[in-house]
């Protein structure tokens, strides 16, 4: 076996890790930690949340006992290798994710030894097994507190069991990072080394069966960036196609803001069945896919839906290391990872992007404008269907991220907005707003731009900005008190966006179908799943028919006006104009409900909230005559055609 000592010999630094990959079959994987303290009595912490993804994970559960060994100075690689070192201590546990090492004195040289399990296979954690070891260092990398500035060598030591049945030459170290790469008749190890614990934890790696491609964009001063695409998992992905999208992606950014934030970029993904998923790092993304999501070998040259999801993933993550790495909320400069960092502009951050991300397909080629115009469509509806929207604001979720978006319930719906969804929503509306107030001069790539110029002009090349930054920037493209009405009414309040009339106004037609979600999506205003015993009820929408006759999430309906409860029975008698009776199970209990399909809307506040109408969105006709010619904001041209200002 390779010693920690020898792997860092060329490249000396303060800290040292080494993970073995040993006992990937038990989903384990064996730390050292190697590191000379600069206090008596060190601590070590794991975070608590991954930067990108807000709510507290708690890594440190997944790590059991922690020892740790002062070593003498004196003693060889030889003598340590064969045990003769000094007492093993037991770390003591100080809180939920810090453990403090006692027995040590400053200036000594301390090994910690610890194991990780690795079963999650989510992009935020770690996962290990015969077919990947993926991780991220927030999951497996203990820091050394006080001592998080110092540089890090990292060891990754991969089995030679690891590659029993697999072609040595498709099994690829997939990193932002550059590596090493040593090879011996038991083990392969890859070395890599950051100039910091923060720098570190923003690099997840996986060792895995990989297919791979390359290729470049340049940027304004046509200069090249490389770039790596990695695929895990199995798929029949038709990879020339991928490459070809993603370049036009990626170009696409780089023609409008000029320049990147790094000097190559690396993507990571997984194919699987269903899980989907991705989050942003300092030069690259990691992302998990529905393997359906990858284009076929005979794609069309329009993608398919679930193709062009996947696509709007990538362009989403990569975004990101413009506007959240780079550009950040201010809580997020220098946070602490081991508590939450509240701001209210998570809706700034992921609703722009989430805007963004959809609208460079289209402006890339890629998709075009009917397709797009589908996508945000999807968006608008998902809006209209959330009865919360009137319950919360888009900043409000912002900060209640920590302890309601990633716990959803069958009340969440009813009670709160996806600062994702509605921030999207939010960032067109003012990207129209921005447009006509500044008679189509600006729009909400300038307001982007703005804040990048800034981060370049600092020394770290980052800046984090607040609420009263924001108002700072817009003021410079649309007059101040128009963004003050318009941050009190939609940001901060929940009045209804005016998403037809800016749409309007910009060639758009938004058009309503009351019967198509009504009648197909939410009888009874309800969500319901078949299943044997009868109708599982997910979700109730506040107010509905279902609410007021006291149906409940979780229900199992048994009957419906005395016959069998599935799909049909249910549509059946969605529009009835009498009491249907119902019969139905809640936990083990019979019981007996009268349902009132028809409310009288007299006495329900906001009906269409309850029974969304679907939309859908067309091009309006371009015409010629001269007062379509006065107001250049009346053809689609203005909006879809060009970012306008953002790219002088």
């Amino acid at each position: 076996m390779t010693s920690l000592s020898h792997a860092a010999d060329n490249q000396p630094s303060n800290i040292n890790y080494q993970f073995d990959f040993e006992r990937f079959l038990e989903h384990l994987v064996d730390v050292t930690l190697r590191f000379t303290t600069d206090t008596d009595a060190p601590s070590l912490w794991l975070p608590a949340w991954i930067p990108g993804s807000y709510l507290m994970r708690e890594f440190a559960r997944n790590i059991t006992a922690v020892h740790y060994e002062i070593l003498d100075k004196e003693l060889s690689d030889n003598q340590i290798a064969n045990n003769k070192n000094p007492k093993c201590y037991r770390a003591q546990k100080t809180d939920k994710h810090t453990w403090q090492l006692p027995h040590a004195k400053a200036g000594q040289t301390i090994s910690v030894y610890y194991e990780v399990y690795c079963y999650d296979l989510s992009v935020r954690t770690a996962y290990v097994d015969q077919q990947r070891l993926y991780g991220n260092f927030t999951s497996l990398a203990l820091a050394v507190a006080g001592q998080e500035q110092s540089p890090i060598q990292v060891s990754l030591m991969v089995p030679e069991a690891f590659f029993i049945d697999k072609n040595k030459d498709q099994v690829l170290l997939a990193c932002g990072l550059k590596a090493t790469h040593l090879q011996s008749d038991q083990q392969y190890l890859y070395g890599v080394q950051a100039d910091s614990y923060h720098e570190l934890i923003d690099y997840p790696f996986e060792i895995a069966i990989q297919e791979k491609f390359d290729f470049i964009i340049q940027d304004n001063q046509h200069q090249t960036l490389s770039h790596q695409f990695f695929l895990a998992g199995k798929h029949n992905a038709n990879m020339g196609r991928l490459q070809q999208d993603l370049t036009r992606i990626c170009q696409m950014y780089l023609n409008w803001l000029g320049d990147a934030p790094f000097n190559d970029y690396t993507f990571m993904t997984y194919a699987s069945g269903q899980d989907y998923g991705g989050l942003e790092h300092i030069n690259s993304t990691s992302l998990i896919i529905p393997r359906r999501d990858l284009p076929r070998i005979n794609e069309p040259a329009l993608p398919s839906s679930d193709y062009q999801r996947f696509l709007g993933l990538c362009s989403h993550e990569y975004f990101h290391a413009w506007w959240v790495k780079t550009v950040r909320p201010d809580v997020m400069l220098d946070v602490d990872l081991r508590c939450e960092a509240f701001t209210p502009l998570l809706w700034v951050f992921e609703g722009f992007t989430s805007y963004i991300d959809d609208f460079m397909l289209q402006a890339s080629g890629v998709i075009d404008k009917a397709s797009y115009l589908k996508l945000l469509a999807e968006q608008i509806n998902r809006y209209h269907q959330t009865p919360g929207r009137a319950q919360q604001s888009v900043a409000e979720s912002s900060f209640d991220a920590w302890i309601k978006l990633y716990r959803n319930d069958e009340n969440t719906g009813n009670a709160g907005i996806s600062y994702y969804n509605k921030g999207a929503l939010v960032a067109l509306c003012l990207d129209l707003t921005l447009l006509e107030k500044s008679a189509g001069h600006y729009r909400l790539f300038d307001v982007v731009k703005a804040f990048y110029k800034q981060a370049k002009q600092n020394d770290n090349q980052r800046v984090g900005i607040s609420s009263a930054d924001m108002g700072t920037v817009i003021g410079q493209f649309m007059p101040v008190a128009d963004w003050e009405e318009f941050e009190r009414c939609y940001v901060n309040g929940v009045k209804e966006l005016p998403l037809k009339p800016l749409l309007a106004a910009n060639g758009i037609q938004l058009h309503s179908n009351t019967k198509e979600t009504a009648d197909k999506h939410v009888p009874w205003g309800m969500r319901c799943t078949e299943t044997p015993m009868g109708l599982k009820v997910s979700k109730v929408a506040r107010a509905s028919a279902a609410a007021k006759a006291g149906l409940s999430a979780h229900d199992v309906i048994i009957a419906i006006d005395g016959i069998k409860a599935d799909n049909k029975q249910l549509a059946l008698f969605n529009d009835a104009s009498h009491d249907i009776e119902c019969h139905l199970f809640r936990r083990d209990e019979l019981m007996t409900v009268k349902v009132v399909p028809k409310i009288d809307t007299d006495e329900c506040d906001g009906l269409d909230k309850v029974f969304p109408h679907s939309i859908s969105l067309r091009l309006a006709k371009a015409n010629t005559d001269d007062e379509n010619k006065i107001n250049e904001l009346k053809t689609e041209s203005a909006w879809l055609d060009v970012m306008k200002g953002a790219q002088s």
